[in-house]
C-alpha cells in the first residue's frame, strides 16, 4: 500500500521580482481637490504673528486650501403621501387619488432601505441581525428581520427574468466554466453549483454534486461549447460538449508528484506545460491560433514526457489470487489521466478563447466560503435558492461594470439589469 499522502495544498504562484507599492503605470486613487466644494469654511488671520497687531480689518492678499472630504450627518428622510379627497359637486361622491404603487402602507420602509438590506445580506454577506446592528448605528431605525428577509425574497423573484436570459446566454456561449463547492443547508451538506463567463455568472443549490445536480441546472444538458472544468468524472457524462482540463490543478499534481516521489519528468512537464501557455499569451496578441508546426512541437515534446513518465512507472503487478483491480501510484494514475486526455489538457493550445485553468470559476464559487465563514450555514433551502438567485445577479451586474446598490433597487422596482448577448462571450 502507498503510504504517501498529500500535503497540504501549495501555492503555485512563483516569487516575483517587483518592489513593494504600486508599480509603473498603475494608475493611482489619490485625492484630487474639486473646483467646486459644498461648503467653504474661512479661517481668519486676525493679528499678526510677528508685531501683535490686528488684522481684523485688513483684506486677505490670497488664501491656501485644504479640502477635507467626509460623510455628512446620515439621517433618514421621512416623506407623507396624502392623497386628496373630493366631492364631485354634481353626485356627491367621494373620489380619492390613487398612492403611488410602491406605497401600500400607512407606514412602510422606502425602496433604498430595502435596496441596503439586500446589498448588505448577499453581497457583503452581513448576517441578519448585524444588519440590524447597520441600520440602527447608521440610520437611528431598526429594521425587523422580517423586512430584511421579504426583501431578499422580492429581489429574488424580480430578479428570474434576468437570471433566465443569463441562463439561455450561457447554453449559448462558446466557452463556459463550471465548477462545485459544499455549502450547508438545514444542517445537512449541500452543493453550490456555478456556470459562469468573465461577463455572466448562474447559480444552483442542490443535494447532489453530480450528474443529477447538473442536470437540474440545465445549462451542461442543452450546451454544445467547450466546457472547462477540474475533471469531476460526473462532468464527462455530457458527450455534446468539448471538454478542457484545469492545468492549474494539472500544476499542482505534478508539483505533489515531483516532490514527494522525485520524479522529474513531473517538473518537465509542468515547464511544458508553462511554455506552452507562455507561447500562448504571446501570440495572441497578433493572431488567432498557433501556427501547426508550433503545435506539432509541443505536442511531440508533451508525448516524450509522458512516455518517459509511463517508463518510470509500469503498471502494477497483480498478485496471484487478489481479486478486483490493482491500486495504481499517484504518478501512475496521474500520467495515465494527462495522457488519455491530451486534447483536454491542451484545449487552451487549439483554442485561444479557452482559458489555461478553471480560474473563473473557482473565484465564482469561492465567495460561498467567504459567505458561510461571515454569516453561517443556510437554515432552509428556500433561504439558499433566493441567495442564489441574488448572487448570481450581482455577480453578472459586478463583471459588466454596473453599480451593484443601483442594479439591486432597479429589480426592487421590477426592472432589473438584463445582460445582452455579447457579455458571455
Amino acid at each position: 500500500m502507498d503510504s504517501k499522502r498529500p500535503p497540504a495544498p501549495k501555492a503555485m504562484r512563483l516569487p516575483g521580482n517587483k518592489k513593494n507599492g504600486g508599480q509603473e503605470g498603475h494608475v493611482g486613487r489619490t485625492l484630487e481637490p474639486v473646483e467646486e466644494p459644498d461648503h467653504i469654511e474661512v479661517h481668519v488671520a486676525d493679528r499678526c504673528t510677528v508685531c501683535g497687531a490686528t488684522l481684523e480689518d485688513v483684506e486677505a492678499d490670497d488664501y491656501q486650501k485644504r479640502q477635507v472630504f467626509d460623510i455628512p450627518p446620515v439621517k433618514i428622510e421621512v416623506t407623507e403621501h396624502q392623497a386628496e379627497i373630493k366631492t364631485c359637486p354634481h353626485c356627491n361622491a367621494r373620489n380619492m387619488a390613487q398612492f403611488p404603487p410602491d406605497v401600500t402602507a400607512s407606514v412602510q420602509y422606502g425602496s433604498r432601505i430595502r435596496a441596503m438590506a439586500v446589498y448588505q445580506t448577499n453581497y457583503q454577506f452581513v448576517p441578519l441581525e448585524r444588519v440590524g446592528d447597520f441600520f440602527e448605528d447608521i440610520y437611528g431605525h431598526r429594521p425587523t428581520e422580517a423586512f430584511t428577509l421579504e426583501a431578499n425574497a422580492r429581489c429574488a423573484e424580480n430578479v428570474k427574468p434576468a437570471n433566465d436570459v443569463i441562463k439561455e446566454l450561457l447554453i449559448n456561449a462558446h466557452v463556459v466554466n463550471f465548477d462545485e463547492t459544499g455549502l450547508r443547508v438545514e444542517g445537512k451538506l449541500n452543493w453550490l453549483h456555478v456556470a459562469s463567463t468573465p461577463g455572466l455568472t448562474y447559480y444552483i443549490v442542490h443535494p447532489k454534486r453530480g450528474k443529477e445536480a447538473m442536470d437540474a441546472m440545465g445549462i451542461l444538458a442543452e450546451f454544445d461549447g467547450v466546457a472547462m472544468h477540474d475533471h469531476w468524472m460526473p462532468y464527462f457524462n455530457y458527450t455534446d460538449v468539448i471538454h478542457a482540463l484545469c492545468n492549474a490543478h494539472h500544476l499542482r499534481d505534478l508539483t505533489f508528484v515531483h516532490e514527494q516521489y522525485e520524479q522529474d519528468w513531473a517538473e518537465e512537464l509542468s515547464q511544458c506545460l508553462l511554455d506552452i501557455k507562455k507561447e500562448v499569451d504571446q501570440a495572441r496578441l497578433y493572431k488567432d491560433e498557433l501556427d501547426s508546426d508550433t503545435i506539432k512541437e509541443f505536442e511531440d515534446r508533451f508525448d516524450k514526457i509522458i512516455e518517459g513518465g509511463l517508463e518510470l512507472n509500469p503498471p502494477p503487478q497483480k498478485e496471484p489470487g487478489k481479486r478486483g483491480r490493482v491500486k495504481q501510484s499517484p504518478p501512475k494514475n496521474l500520467l495515465d489521466r494527462l495522457k488519455g486526455h491530451k486534447r483536454k489538457v491542451l484545449a487552451f493550445m487549439y483554442d485561444f478563447d479557452v482559458p489555461f485553468d478553471n480560474n473563473q470559476a473557482e473565484r465564482d464559487v469561492r465567495m460561498m466560503k467567504l459567505r458561510q465563514k461571515i454569516s453561517g450555514t443556510f437554515r432552509t433551502a428556500i433561504g439558499a435558492d433566493v441567495f442564489c438567485g441574488i448572487r448570481g445577479y450581482i455577480s453578472t451586474v459586478r463583471k459588466n461594470g454596473y453599480h451593484v446598490l443601483d442594479a439591486i433597487q432597479d429589480a426592487l422596482r421590477g426592472d432589473p439589469f438584463i445582460p445582452s448577448g455579447c457579455v458571455g462571450e
